[in-house]
């Protein structure tokens, strides 16, 4: 009887065939990963043997260092700012009386040297120097120079001063802006007050280095930049002090601009 193959049919051992070989070249693929990461972890633990003792040393420099500088934030930085606290108290005190009270050259020296044998804001500065009150310290230092009208000194210690704070960082720009006024230096004043106004947005000091700014800018004859910023107190600051009499402000620079 004549034999014949069905239209479409394949031979099984063929396909028996690739199966084996397909199965035995990912078997032979998982055999030369397995491989490989053996030889790697082996390298690496010859390396590790080999190296060992520079291994160790550098875990310990990293522990030492670690645990230095956590116990000198524990017992350094932590104590000398808690001593650095107590000792500005009572400058702290003279310089808020200074602000509202009388006497105010007197009180303001106190609060930079000192009285009734404790420190002044100088010497917080000098002792307690990397803290955090000896950064505030010059703030307070830097604004009574600013009122003693040494405006040389103000500007060097407002200027040492580093903050995030929403008002503090702010009014330091604008007293090193105020001393350059007063040391006739516009062009450097205006920059400072520009840097105040930018540095925060709220409705105490951004209005008022803005109504600076205008000002200045208007005796520099930049009655645009002038009036873009009484533009912007009115628009933006309504509600503030400065946008009671911004319109007759805002009607000198714009005649000054169309000139």
């Amino acid at each position: 009887m004549a034999t014949y193959n069905k239209r479409g049919y394949k031979p099984k051992k063929k396909v028996e065939n690739d199966v084996v070989e397909e199965v035995y070249e990912q078997d032979s693929t998982t055999a030369e990963v397995f491989n490989t990461l053996d030889e790697t972890a082996s390298k690496t633990e010859e390396f590790v043997e080999k190296n060992q003792k520079y291994i160790f040393m550098f875990i310990g420099v990293v522990a030492v260092v670690v645990l230095g500088y956590l116990g000198y934030n524990e017992f350094i930085a932590k104590p000398k700012q808690e001593n650095a606290m107590n000792d500005m108290f009572q400058a702290q005190k003279y310089f808020d009386q200074a602000v509202n009270g009388v006497e105010k050259d007197s009180l303001f020296n106190l609060a930079l040297n000192g009285g009734e044998g404790k420190y002044g804001m100088l010497d917080i500065i000098e002792e307690y120097s990397g803290t955090a009150s000896a950064n505030l310290a010059h703030y307070y230092a830097g604004t009574a120079y600013l009122r003693l009208k040494d405006y040389k000194n103000a500007i060097e210690y407002l200027s040492d001063f580093k903050s995030e704070d929403e008002i503090l960082a702010p009014l330091a720009k604008g007293n090193i802006g105020d001393a350059f006024v007063q040391l006739n230096q516009p062009e450097d004043a205006l920059d400072y007050y520009e840097q105040a106004a930018k540095m925060r947005n709220n409705e105490y000091t951004t209005p008022m280095y803005l109504y600076k700014a205008g000002a200045i800018a208007l005796e520099l004859d930049k009655a645009g930049k002038a009036l873009d910023y009484f533009n912007r107190i009115k628009e933006e600051y309504p509600n503030s002090a400065e946008a009671a009499t911004i319109d007759v402000f805002i009607g000198k620079a714009e005649v000054l601009a169309s000139k």
